[in-house]
């Protein structure tokens, strides 16, 4: 839009590669900086020039010390959930430069589930998803109905529905994964931190289409959590996606995966920081002492000086390879380049 006169032109995509911007831009004259990343390059600052509408990345162009043959290979999917509405997702198919699995063999997938609840997972080059996808296991990122970037009516539907739409929506790419024979149904996993650990464990505890998930930082306790556990900024949050507690408190307990820890039937691994203040370890300590004396194998990982959303590098490393280890022992896979994981039960 032009300052002075009003006038709007045509919105297009900036040129270049690059999917996903960060929030902040700055503009001097007729160029604009920014963060940009995309699914071949981390982020990186990106000027444009609205004038030519040239885009070019300045200063050092992104690097990291993975060979970029390694890097997963994205395809944007729409698939049909309940009541035939759109369900977008990122889909990641197993890559490794060396290696393939047979002709027509179906893969075994893990469901990522992104925070917020009220954001989305971007279509941006992610290390975390590459150490996946290079040892046979696909990914699927589910931008499930609440998402951000589709649109109101799409984002709206997570009103009042948070533990209803977001486990419908991922189980339904899972589903129609396995039904094109792209996943294997017997190998189907689900992961997610902070609002994603939620639907994690309300997909483990009200579906039967996984085989296991890792649960990482989650809410689990509704009652608890928003009036009493969490910070003051989000501490209103559940008026939106559940309804207001006074209103509807036997939705708070219905929706909640303590109240259901009993249906839970598969292996799952819970990684925790202890100096969470949003979603406090506590949280964790109920769920598990639901499950107490079942003999359902699970490790339950915390982690000194770590927060809500992991920092250091001993223990992203220490996580990362605790999942893999649930997944291959689970899925069946050999990966004998990482400490086994004990399961408990």
């Amino acid at each position: 839009m032009d300052a002075e006169s009003g006038e709007s032109g045509q919105i297009v995509d900036a040129a270049g590669p690059w999917t996903e911007f960060g929030a902040t831009l700055a503009v001097h004259g007729g160029r604009i900086v920014g963060v940009g990343a995309s699914p071949r390059t981390g982020y990186e600052v990106v000027e444009l020039d609205t004038a030519t509408g040239r885009a070019r990345a300045i200063g050092a162009r992104h690097r990291d010390a993975v060979d970029p043959a390694y890097y997963p290979e994205p395809r944007i999917r729409t698939f049909t959930g309940p009541d035939g509405r759109e369900v977008h997702a990122h889909v990641y198919p197993p890559h490794h430069p060396e290696r393939a699995a047979p002709d027509g063999a179906a893969a075994p997938y893990v469901i990522w589930a992104h925070g917020g609840p009220t954001g989305r997972a971007p279509l941006v080059l992610d290390l975390a998803i590459a150490y996946f996808t290079s040892r046979g296991i696909g990914i699927a990122e589910v931008n499930y109905g609440g998402s951000t970037g589709y649109g109101r009516a799409y984002r709206e539907r997570l009103r009042e529905q948070w533990g209803v739409v977001d486990v419908e929506d991922c189980a339904a790419v899972a589903r129609a994964l396995a039904e094109e024979g792209t996943a294997d149904p017997d190998r189907l996993a689900i992961r997610g931190g902070s609002a994603g650990g939620w639907t994690t464990a309300a997909s483990l505890t009200t579906t039967d289409v996984y085989a296991c998930g890792t649960i990482v930082y989650p809410v689990l306790d509704l009652a608890t959590w928003g009036p009493e556990e969490t910070h003051d900024f989000e501490s209103r949050y559940l008026e939106s996606l559940i309804g207001p507690l006074a209103e509807v408190p036997a939705r708070y307990a219905e929706r909640s995966p303590t109240t259901h820890a009993d249906r839970l039937t598969v292996p799952f691994l819970l990684l925790q920081g202890l100096d969470d203040v949003i979603c406090p370890p506590a949280q964790c300590e109920r769920f598990l002492a639901r499950i107490a004396g079942r003999s359902l194998p699970h490790a339950y990982l915390t982690f000194e000086g770590e927060g809500h959303g992991f920092r250091r590098a001993d223990t992203m490393v220490r996580a990362l390879e605790a999942e893999l280890s649930l997944y291959a022992q689970v899925f069946g896979l050999d990966v004998p380049d990482v400490p086994r994981l004990e399961l408990h039960t």
